[in-house]
């Protein structure tokens, strides 16, 4: 999974630019600029690990002269005393290193963890976990990146990927006098072709309007289980579905059994805990 290196590039300069570590206070006072060392980065809680070599990137933009090796590669399963990566060379420079690329691996494993839990959840059924924009700004392509180690796919990366029609676009629309069918007609016909239209619905009566007014995709807005199956029924493969809203580990399976093609979750992205990861140094 290729990852844009000018984009990471610009993301971890601005992340040191953050940290200022041009300007290291206590390492400075207090570490020798001579001192060689080797540090570990251990894990300490079980998950899926995502970010490695974005932090490999993190320790040789602060030094060049640092020896990354990496001994488990993203999307591998990790328990805790797992090593994943040795680096080695000036203790002042894995130091000022440290935090940065420690903060790039915890928070994008623990985005691949908690989307692995979801996929691990719906194991055997044929849907599709999907992610949301629901990201941290500045940092979407990182963090879709790590829903795609976990097993899960991306939805739009951007407001240009797609038509997908809310409450709030419907809400003005409607105060035009337009009806929905009038309103995929116009985004049909304005919209680049290629693109898909999705419509969001709250009821079955917007699940058939929409379907019979050609949308490609039905997006099923915290509808109950029972609201689910019957919309599945309603709409008999002429639109794919996705099911969205109120979603959670605990009841992930059940809706995946009622039939839909997709279920998104922002959850994956805007909630997901930090997996527990740690360097340890050991200085010659």
């Amino acid at each position: 999974m290729q990852l844009p290196k000018e984009q990471i590039d610009e993301l971890i300069n601005r992340a040191l630019t953050e940290d200022f570590t041009s300007a290291d206070a206590t390492t400075e006072a207090l570490i020798s600029e001579d001192w060689q060392g080797k540090a570990s980065i251990l894990v300490k809680s079980e998950g899926v690990l995502a970010g490695i070599d974005v932090a490999k990137q993190v320790f040789l933009k602060i030094d060049p002269r640092l020896q990354m090796e990496v001994l488990i590669a993203d999307g591998a399963n990790v328990k805790p005393g797992d090593i994943v990566a040795v680096v080695t060379g000036k203790v002042s420079s894995i130091l000022k290193a440290e935090r940065t690329a420690l903060n790039f691996l915890q928070h994008l494993s623990g985005i691949a963890t908690e989307t692995a839990r979801y996929v691990e959840a719906v194991k055997g059924l044929p849907v599709k976990i999907l992610d949301t924009r629901k990201t941290i700004p500045g940092l979407r392509v990182l963090e879709k990146y790590a829903v795609r180690v976990g097993g899960g796919q991306n939805y739009r990366m951007h407001l240009g990927d797609g038509i997908l029609i809310k409450d709030n676009h419907l809400t003005a629309l409607r105060k035009q006098g337009l009806v929905l069918k009038e309103i995929i007609s116009r985004a049909r016909q304005k919209a680049p072709a290629k693109l898909k239209i999705e419509v969001e619905v709250k009821t079955l009566e917007e699940a058939q309007e929409a379907t019979e007014a050609g949308a490609n995709i039905i997006m099923l807005d915290n509808m109950s289980l029972e609201g689910m199956c019957q919309a599945v029924k309603l709409i008999k493969g002429r639109s794919l579905i996705e099911a969205s809203g109120g979603i959670n580990l605990g009841n992930v399976r059940a809706v995946a059994e009622t039939g839909v093609d997709f279920i998104s979750i922002g959850a994956i992205t805007h909630s997901a805990k930090a997996l527990d990861i740690s360097l340890e140094l050991k200085t010659d």
